[in-house]
């Protein structure tokens, strides 16, 4: 050490960090001795000789070794003299040398992701750091780590001569360096300059050490120090260090614990108290005997210290997200990054970001989604969001259970089936009907664009009944016939100004339409993929009052300081009218009690199910969506790969089935203590269109390509690729569980649009595949 106080029974040169580098020294010392003393004794931590006595090879060997000892001392002193000062050197350099402010330095610190009450959700970062003020910084934990680093830091000039000078003797003779560094020359060292173990990067290092005691107090080079230093276990900083080993902020250290973290700083791997105890107790011993002889710690205190309990070594706090959240991290860091805060910013920069997900609303989605596929087939796989449609804050987001692979909620494209009638309705409304307008609802019913029938779930229907009616039931044939009258490209624009992208996420494609630009009629049953958030976003827009409100996660970004560098601010654009978006809200007020899904206390809410047809084999994917004033929430399961999906007693999932049971238990839950709010109960758009007993349509057919003939299934997620989107299956209204039987074989038409989706999202997804028809 650079004030020659006690010596450390494990020293070695400079801070070394891993254990092979401590033992370094100890073979050092055993060269030449003709011994073979053990690891523990050459340690120091075996029985000492007893004060006063000295061996007959002790005698002999002293006075030869103190001369040769104050000989190489003099001439390294000499040569640092001549080498820095006798030549000019060390005035030039002092003059010329640049060094930028340590407030200037970016010290990497890792963010912070709250929930919207503030609660913590994660860290990220490329280093666990916290900078701190010296003043949260208790004076005994100061203290524990000058008795281990520097003991004469108040007084010494920032540099050790003597140090210096043993690291110019030793590279001219061996041709290393070795440390005696001062707690300002570690600080130097750490955040100027390398690891390099040259005379001209220590001479370097005592210029910028001079220039920094010249410019800085004491007390500000130890804050410095404080808060670069790395301690071990991922941790850089004394905040950081305080809670990986002890779980709590610098403030609630103990001196015994103080003494812990100081240990750690020479060698953070070597004098790590879980791999070696025993290196770190006499390391720990060595702190504390020093604060002793400093007069910091009396020696009652000093007997009375115990050492303390350590947490284990564990994967630590940074960028450790599991559960759902951890997509929501990775949704936030994208939405920074369009905020203009880039990767760098974002893991070294010391963000503190706050969502809009509040806790309580998060935890119930997740405890919805557990609680109803509890039991349930492993192979299921769900996708939640919720929007607040009064801002367009997203208040849940579910993507997967991991939180690591794939994002089924806001990356998995899927075909919604029923739920997208609701912007045929949105588009008919807009377009002369009412939702009294009669339409035919019979199944099943031919089309001018297709040869084969596109048929009702269940072979239900009717001869004529009012659009609000065949919303309610999912009638196929009124949603196909008004999609085809209406021109399938009327529904995709209107699904667009709602609020469903018009590009995929994952390639860029536009979305709602074919390959070659067309829009099919079948767009009006479901056949173009959408995503979960997608679809809570669109229907917020209705609940908004026809006000759409982008979706967001970010409310709020500040630095570390607690400066604001960013805060929403919601945009109102208005998408359709008053009248419209209250008349899409009535005309789906009753599809909830009809699905047996209504929701707690008679709260009134505008809902729709859905569920994708696969082939004869039952459905792929089910859908539930539906809001009240204060919150849109979409539910989507599926599989991977686009499996048929049964429930634990083998029936097909419908829409109203599990989606639906997860949407009615969350909206409840988050709910609760929220005003019940009048939804629309009367209809204000009257309506021009002529009620109709057929489609009487004289729209020429919408284009379509033909399938290609085989009679290979399609090795994708898909639903057969027809004109014909995957029918979707309601249950009956008197039951909560889905009919056992299975669907009617899905017609097959004669020609079929070229399909639009990729293959099935999942975390490695196979490339895409031409479309095939099921036979």
């Amino acid at each position: 050490m650079p004030d020659g106080s006690q010596s450390d029974p494990l020293q070695s040169p400079e801070t070394e960090n891993e254990s092979a580098d401590v033992i370094r020294p100890i073979r050092r010392r055993q060269r030449g001795r003709g011994s073979s003393l053990t690891a523990a004794s050459s340690l120091g931590l075996n029985r000492a000789k007893k004060p006063g006595t000295r061996s007959a090879r002790d005698e002999r060997t002293a006075p030869a070794a103190s001369r040769r000892r104050r000989i190489f001392r003099a001439a390294a002193i000499l040569v640092t003299v001549l080498a820095f000062v006798g030549s000019g050197v060390l005035g030039y350099a002092f003059q010329t040398t640049n060094v930028p402010r340590p407030e200037d330095v970016q010290v990497a610190q890792y963010s912070t992701i709250y929930y919207g009450g503030g609660e913590e959700m994660a860290r990220i970062g490329a280093e666990n750091r916290t900078i701190v003020d010296l003043e949260r910084v208790p004076e005994h934990v100061r203290q524990a780590v000058l008795a281990a680093e520097n003991r004469t830091f108040y007084s010494d000039p920032g540099f050790s001569p003597s140090g210096i000078a043993r690291a110019a003797w030793t590279n001219f003779t061996e041709g290393t360096t070795q440390g005696g560094s001062t707690i300002t020359q570690q600080y130097v060292k750490k955040t100027y300059l390398t690891d390099e173990k040259t005379i001209s990067r220590k001479f370097k290092e005592l210029i910028i050490a001079i220039k920094l005691e010249r410019d800085y107090s004491k007390d500000e080079i130890l804050e410095f120090y404080l808060n670069t230093i790395y301690f071990g276990r991922g941790a850089y900083g004394i905040e950081a260090a305080s809670e990986v080993y002890f779980g709590k902020p610098v403030e609630q250290l103990t001196v015994e614990e103080a003494a812990v973290l100081a240990s750690s700083i020479r060698s953070p791997a070597g004098y790590d108290p879980q791999n070696h105890p025993e290196a770190a107790k006499a390391r720990w011993d060595y702190v504390l005997n020093g604060m002793v002889q400093s007069d910091w710690l009396t020696e009652e205190q000093r007997q009375a210290a115990q050492y303390p309990q350590v947490l284990p070594i564990g994967p630590g706090p940074l960028n450790q997200i599991n559960g759902p959240e951890g997509v929501i991290v990775n949704r936030v860091k994208e939405e920074l990054a369009t905020l203009g805060f880039d990767e760098e910013q974002v893991n070294s920069g010391g963000l503190r970001v706050t969502t809009t997900i509040p806790k309580a609303s998060q935890d119930a989605a997740v405890q919805a989604v557990q609680d109803q596929l509890e039991g349930e087939p492993e192979n299921l796989v769900p996708g939640l969001v919720s929007v607040d449609p009064t801002t367009g804050a997203i208040r849940a987001y579910y993507g997967n259970a991991q939180g690591t692979g794939f994002d089924f909620a806001g990356r998995g494209y899927r075909q919604p089936g029923s739920s997208f009638k609701t912007f045929v309705l949105a588009a008919a409304l807009e377009n002369g009907f009412s939702v009294y307008t009669n339409r035919a609802g019979s199944s099943p019913m031919t089309f001018p664009d297709r040869k084969q029938p596109v048929r009702n779930s269940g072979g239900g229907g009717c001869g004529s009944c009012s659009i609000k009616e065949s919303i309610t039931r999912s009638y196929n044939t009124t949603f196909y016939g008004l999609a085809y009258d209406l021109g399938p490209e009327k529904v995709a624009e209107a699904a667009h100004r709602a609020g469903v992208g018009s590009k995929r996420l994952d390639t860029g494609e536009p979305t709602l339409q074919e390959q070659n630009g067309q829009v099919a009629s079948a767009i009006g049953i479901g056949l173009y993929e959408v995503t979960v958030r997608d679809m809570a976003s669109a229907y917020a827009t209705f609940a908004a009052d026809g006000i759409y409100r982008a979706p967001y996660m970010v409310q709020k970004v500040t630095d570390a300081q607690g400066n604001v560098l960013y805060e929403h601010q919601t945009t109102d654009d208005r998408r359709f009218s008053h009248e419209v978006a209250n008349d899409v809200s009535f005309g789906l007020r009753d599809v909830a009690s009809y699905s047996n899904d209504p929701l707690a206390k008679g709260r009134p809410s505008a809902a729709k199910t859905g569920t994708v047809q696969l082939g004869d084999t039952g459905a792929k994917d089910a859908w539930m969506v539906g809001y009240t004033p204060q919150l849109s929430t979409a539910v989507w399961i599926g599989t991977e790969s686009s499996e048929p999906i049964v429930n634990a007693q083998g029936r097909t999932i419908f829409g109203a089935g599990v989606p639906g049971k997860i949407w009615q238990q969350y909206m409840n839950t988050a709910l609760a203590d929220a005003e019940i709010m009048k939804m629309p109960s009367s209809a204000l758009i009257k309506g021009t269109a002529k009620n109709t007993g057929s489609t009487g349509t004289k729209k020429k057919p919408s284009p379509t390509k033909t399938a290609p003939k085989t009679t290979e299934a399609p090795p994708t997620t898909e639903a057969p690729p027809t004109t014909e989107a995957p029918p979707t299956t309601e249950p009956p209204p008197t039951t909560t569980q889905p009919p056992a039987t299975t669907q009617p074989p899905a017609t097959q038409p004669t020609t079929a649009p070229q399909p639009t989706t990729a293959p099935p999202p999942s975390p490695n997804p196979p490339a895409p595949g031409p479309p095939q028809p099921t036979g």
